[in-house]
């Protein structure tokens, strides 16, 4: 009786055992089921929210990712540059250690970190819309190559559009109404350096800063896109003139950090890439509507908006050829030839 009574409770045990075991097995079942079924989410990182055309941009990436994976796949954006301590030229550290997981970025903000992209922004390589979609056309391959080898995966290229210069007291319509003339630039050396080419003096300050700095007489220049000069009222503080003088351009890049991309199916990296080529597509035409927006805003508004004729443009290359040297140097001889090369081609 006691040796059955032994083998009942080792029966009663091994039973206990087998049931706490196919309750552990299920659970963790459950839980990966339910893993499987928690959509992944991304972050994305763009420069300005989407009011402006690079930001809808983004958002556009954004949605269509979603929509195209049935919500598998849940896309954030964070304009700004949040993930990047709110500045643009660090957004591609921020991308490549994976702090954001996605990006849709400029090349002159990108070229702190991918030396290549600064031949987008060499002065007056380009001086249109046409010029810019042929240089984008002819280095995007090569610009791909670069942006992986620095630490992101690209997935397509678009026209950002060219950037102009607001100015106080003078009209710029020649290389000696900037002498002397102090201008605000964003963090990228490439403007700084146009403008030291020019004689200008360039100064990186906050808005505050420069609200302050303008209605002091200290500032009476702004360098940037229509866009922003316009949303930013800088006309408020004393802005009276415009010019487009097509001085340095900009391209957009859509890139995936590499554990994100490596994270994907070969299903779902076509779904990302062409959503993303998709967005690209839509961009050029978007910048082109924001800035003829931006022209006539301003302009009812009462400031002076002029275009440089194409002399006026030979003037100022040929002043500033010391900034587009140097930085043609940067971005690489061969590759600077073969931009200039395909131009010549572009053009009738």
């Amino acid at each position: 009786m006691k040796g059955q009574g032994s083998l009942g409770c080792r029966h009663r045990a091994s039973v206990l055992r087998s049931v706490l075991v196919a309750l552990l097995v299920a659970a963790a079942s459950g839980s990966a089921l339910a893993a499987a079924d928690k959509p992944r989410e991304w972050k994305l990182s763009t420069a300005v929210g989407p009011a402006f055309a690079l930001g809808a941009a983004g958002d556009r990436w954004a949605k269509l990712i979603g929509e195209r994976s049935a919500g598998s796949l849940v896309v954030k954006v964070f304009p700004g540059a949040m993930l990047a301590d709110r500045d643009p030229a660090r957004e591609f550290v921020a991308l490549s250690d994976g702090a954001a997981d996605l990006a849709v970025g400029s090349t002159l903000f990108w070229s702190a970190q991918v030396a290549e992209l600064n031949v987008i922004g060499l002065p007056w390589l380009v001086s249109d819309a046409k010029g810019l979609d042929a240089l984008v056309a002819a280095t995007k391959e090569r610009l791909g190559t670069a942006v992986e080898r620095g630490g992101a995966v690209p997935l397509a290229f678009a026209a950002l559009g060219l950037r102009a210069l607001a100015t106080s007291t003078t009209a710029v319509q020649e290389p000696d109404d900037l002498k002397g003339l102090k201008v605000r630039t964003p963090s990228a050396p490439l403007v700084a350096d146009l403008c030291i080419a020019l004689g200008a003096e360039p100064r990186t300050l906050s808005f505050a800063e420069a609200q302050a700095a303008f209605k002091g007489g200290v500032l009476a220049g702004q360098e940037g896109t229509p866009a922003t000069i316009a949303a930013a009222r800088f006309d408020a503080l004393g802005i009276q003139h415009l010019v487009l003088w097509g001085a340095i351009a900009e391209a957009a890049v859509f890139a995936v950090n590499p554990k994100a991309w490596a994270s994907l199916t070969e299903g779902e990296r076509a779904l990302v890439r062409e959503a993303a080529r998709e967005a690209a597509r839509e961009l050029p035409e978007l910048v082109r509507a924001e800035d003829a927006a931006a022209v006539a805003e301003l302009s009812r508004r009462g400031v002076t908006v002029t275009r440089l004729t194409a002399t006026g443009r030979a003037a100022f290359a040929f002043a500033a050829r010391s900034a587009y040297d140097k930085w043609a140097a940067m971005a690489g001889g061969d590759l600077v030839n073969a931009a200039e090369t395909a131009l010549k081609a572009a053009t009738p």
